[in-house]
């Protein structure tokens, strides 16, 4: 498979990041959901880098992901899909790129108005983006429990209509966003029926 997309076909490069940043999506959300509940301890602060760094991780792969997708075609929606479906899907996917954005933000917002120095990885430090502020923290971690909460039932969507397409359409919207081999597998089964 080529490296670019084409009218048919996401490339491998739009496929290895999408798998990569739902891995570090999922990892985040693990990590997040671990740190706010632990106890004071220096595990937690442990869990808060590791959330913290994937998450400035996330952001800048998104930044890498949108260029790409300005240099790149992108493949035809299914001819079977309707105005309403095109639409929906577009819909999800602006509120999934805007909060890959929006919670990465949010989060470092928090960390800077806290007062906590933070360091990705513990290597590269990253700067506060405002004085220390209580109230500015306590905004802060509002809208980044809000855009979690709008984050996950976005990405529900995005999953059941992947799934939809793939069982019940049975076209080839979740196999074009599968690695190579997989897709060879999955269309061989489907030849074979």
């Amino acid at each position: 498979m080529p490296l670019r997309n084409s009218k048919d076909r996401w490339g491998d490069v739009s496929i290895g990041l999408h798998w990569l940043m739902v891995l570090l999506i999922f990892s985040l959300f693990l990590l997040g959901w671990m740190a706010t509940s632990w106890h004071l301890s220096p595990l937690k602060f442990k869990l808060f880098v590791w959330h913290k760094s994937f998450g400035m991780l996330v952001l800048g792969l998104l930044m890498l992901r949108i260029l790409w997708r300005f240099v790149n075609i992108r493949p035809a929606w299914p001819t079977a899909m309707s105005f309403l479906e095109r639409t929906l899907a577009s819909t999800v996917h602006v509120i999934l790129y805007s909060l890959m954005i929006a919670m990465p933000l949010s989060g470092w917002l928090i960390s800077s108005a806290a007062d906590i120095p933070f360091k990705m990885f513990w290597l590269i430090p990253i700067p506060n983006l405002v004085p220390a502020d209580k109230s500015v923290q306590t905004l802060a971690e509002t809208l980044h429990l809000t855009f979690f909460w709008v984050f996950a039932a976005a990405l529900l969507a995005h999953i059941v209509a992947a799934l939809k397409h793939h069982f019940m359409d049975k076209d080839q919207v979740l196999l074009g966003m599968l690695p190579k081999g997989k897709q060879q597998i999955n269309l061989r089964k489907k030849n074979d029926h």
